[in-house]
């Protein structure tokens, strides 16, 4: 056991997940693809390969595990899924749990222009929310026609019914400033539609010139 497993809890109770941007990608179905071994620049400028619990998940978001921390995260390993015997798919339904448990279920409020923000008792995981079907599964039997979702930073889970009009509109508009205003924040530049209890594309991600995946600071910071 190494000082970053003494630092975090690394057991099943303890895994959450946070979506992260994809630079330049733009996946049409909603389905957890393995990123595969990426390079991790350690606090000592040290590159290395790893084989993280990252995922591309939809338009231009991956979806990454991650062990909670009292200041901060720990990236999940490949090998740490393996470890908890959990599948991808398997992982993001106790990952989605922990989150509620730990912060609460999220909650919806009128934000400007009949869009409406969603936030638990985290910033840093209100993203995150997009991820609880039961959450939006709740919101479609009020809107059956569908929900328009928009996802530009992690503090900034925003969503109006595809029957308003005029909101759409103001989504539509204005998800390309939020997305790139967000500095480190951002996550995604695109607008999505749940219906029929899944997500799709409604919106394609803004062009990018880099498509390459990057991880940005020291391992344990996600």
């Amino acid at each position: 056991m190494n000082a970053q497993e003494n630092t975090f809890d690394i057991s099943v109770n303890n895994l959450m997940v946070v979506l992260r941007e994809i630079v330049g990608a733009n996946q049409h179905d909603e389905r957890l693809l393995p990123i595969g071994k990426v390079k991790i620049k350690l606090a000592r400028s040290t590159d290395i390969d790893a084989d993280m619990a990252w995922f591309q998940y939809l338009g231009d978001m991956s979806v990454r595990f991650v062990f909670d921390g009292p200041r901060d995260m720990r990236d999940a390993t490949a090998e740490d899924l393996r470890r908890l015997k959990l599948s991808p798919d398997e992982a993001l339904r106790v990952a989605v749990d922990n989150i509620e448990r730990e912060y609460g279920k999220p909650t919806s409020e009128p934000w400007v222009g009949g869009v409406m923000i969603v936030h638990g008792r985290s910033p840093d995981l209100d993203s995150s929310y997009f991820l609880d079907r039961a959450f939006w599964d709740d919101a479609l039997k009020e809107h059956p026609q569908g929900i328009v979702a928009s996802v530009p930073k992690r503090g900034g889970l925003l969503f109006a019914p595809l029957s308003d009009a005029k909101a759409v509109d103001g989504l539509q508009k204005g998800v390309a400033y939020l997305h790139s205003s967000s500095g480190e924040l951002r996550i995604s530049s695109a607008l999505y539609l749940f219906k029929d209890h899944r997500w799709t594309v409604f919106q394609a991600p803004s062009a990018n010139l880099d498509g390459t995946i990057t991880k940005r600071g020291q391992e344990g910071a996600p």
